[in-house]
């Protein structure tokens, strides 16, 4: 009967120690998906949204800029204009 409990506590050892190496093995699972990931991002040259969104940004205050500048040409065109005639 001594050889039981011993058992058991290897058993549980062993149990221990597999959980251990899964919980090792999802780790190292992951990290080589997040590698793997961010290399297939690199790759496609991706941007991150922060970036892509200050981009739209400049983009956008731009084209305010070039359409407010048309607008004082075609002013001054309109100027011009009228003072020659």
């Amino acid at each position: 009967m001594s050889d039981r409990p011993k058992f058991f506590d290897d058993l549980a050892g062993v149990a221990g120690g597999a959980m251990s190496a899964l919980a090792g093995l999802r780790e190292e699972i992951a990290s080589m998906a997040r590698a793997r990931v961010d290399e297939a991002v690199r790759r496609l040259d991706l941007i991150k949204r922060e970036e892509f969104e200050a981009m739209i940004d400049l983009a956008t205050r731009a084209r305010e800029q070039s359409e407010a500048l048309a607008l004082r040409v075609q002013a001054l065109e309109d100027a011009l204009a009228a003072k020659e005639k």
